[in-house]
């Protein structure tokens, strides 16, 4: 039996706080939140609206934007109290009918968010979501870690100390550079 699997908040920098208004909690539940946005809202978008639009997971406690998620085993206690916490914010923040309708169309987003999920446990996931021919069209992309320890796993960058033998020098006349401008 495959182990239940569902997509959570993960921060690698702090720039979730600055391109969404309002950015996930690491470690919440995830779903893609793409029942936020329809094919006529994209265009009114302001620009933290549309860097939601083109790359947002929606945290399911906050409401808030994650543009990375990461493949977490879960229990099946977890996943239906991410069920029953999504059914509520249904109701509380978008105005559901009622619980039932709520936990009906949660259980769709929370299985959708899971099938996103059949990749190793701590596989980061990405989402670029797209306006095309007047419809909402969803891309996934899957990172890897790398390295051998948890540390090394997802670094952006890799600074290598070099003892400068092999390294051109560099010198920047700027008196020079001045000089040769065009006037």
């Amino acid at each position: 039996m495959n182990a239940l699997k569902l997509p959570r908040a993960i921060r690698l920098d702090p720039s979730d706080g600055f391109v969404f208004r309002k950015a996930a909690e690491p470690g919440e539940w995830l779903v893609t939140g793409s029942f936020l946005f329809t094919p006529d809202s994209v265009a009114g978008l302001d620009t933290k609206g549309r860097v939601a639009f083109r790359s947002g997971f929606l945290g399911i406690g906050s409401f808030g934007w994650s543009t990375l998620a990461v493949v977490t085993e879960v229990t099946v206690e977890e996943r239906q109290q991410a069920v029953a916490q999504l059914a509520t914010q249904l109701v509380d923040k978008l105005g559901a009918p009622d619980l039932a309708a709520a936990r009906a169309a949660a259980e769709e987003e929370v299985a959708f968010a899971a099938s996103l999920c059949d990749h190793p446990a701590q596989t980061l996931l990405a989402l670029h979501r797209t306006l095309e021919d007047g419809e909402i069209r969803e891309r996934f992309r899957t990172l890897m870690p790398r390295g051998d320890t948890p540390k090394d796993a997802f670094r952006a960058f890799e600074f290598i100390e070099t003892d400068g033998e092999d390294e051109p020098e560099e010198h920047v006349d700027l008196m020079q550079l001045i000089k040769d401008a065009p006037r």
